[in-house]
């Protein structure tokens, strides 16, 4: 059973994880620079690459 979390926020967006040289990124609206923001993983890796 996974963790639940509560977080109060303002906007919620779905997204992947995606590549990004060694390390991997997801990308968010340009309006939220310089907000503070979580990222929530919601589903197991796909076992791509070693961390």
């Amino acid at each position: 059973m996974p963790n639940r979390f509560e977080i109060d926020g303002e906007e919620v967006l779905d997204g992947e994880v995606k590549p990004f040289g060694n390390s991997a990124h997801v990308t968010v609206p340009k309006r939220w620079r310089g907000a503070d923001v979580k990222v929530v993983r919601t589903s197991e890796p796909d076992g791509g690459e070693n961390e």
